[in-house]
């Protein structure tokens, strides 16, 4: 799985606190594209093949705070034909602890002809290939 440092920002915060929920989406955000952008090795500015989101599921386990050292993980838990589905963490660094969880399917597009595509071949090897060695080293 992937790894991403969070880097916090005081406006991340509501008037309790803790971090607001909608800004725990950008964190996840960030670990989804720092995955794509290192596994997949291809622009995230796209103009013709991409990915976009399909659905998206947050479990909000324990509260987050301004300053927690917190850092997002991601994997890809399933590969389907034209979808696929990243399962990610929220993890206070120093505890281990687990934050928030998130599951979120993306579909293969052609932002060029609108339509969902198969998963390109390129980008399932890549995915397949860094699965399996994270599996193996595990």
């Amino acid at each position: 799985m992937t790894e991403t440092k969070i880097q916090m920002r005081f406006a991340d915060t509501d008037m309790l606190g803790h971090i607001n929920n909608i800004n725990l989406q950008h964190y996840f955000d960030m670990g989804r594209q720092d995955y794509m952008r290192n596994v997949l090795r291809v622009p995230l500015v796209w103009d013709r093949e991409g990915m976009i989101m399909a659905s998206v599921e947050t479990q909000y386990l324990h509260q987050t705070r301004f300053g927690d050292p917190v850092c997002v993980t991601t994997c890809v838990e399933r590969l389907g034909n034209k979808s696929v589905t990243m399962f990610q963490r929220l993890l206070n660094e120093q505890t281990g602890r687990v934050h928030a969880e998130c599951r979120a399917v993306v579909v293969a597009f052609d932002y060029g002809t609108q339509q969902t595509i198969p998963v390109p071949a390129l980008w399932r090897a890549r995915i397949e290939e860094y699965e399996r060695n994270e599996t193996n080293t595990k």
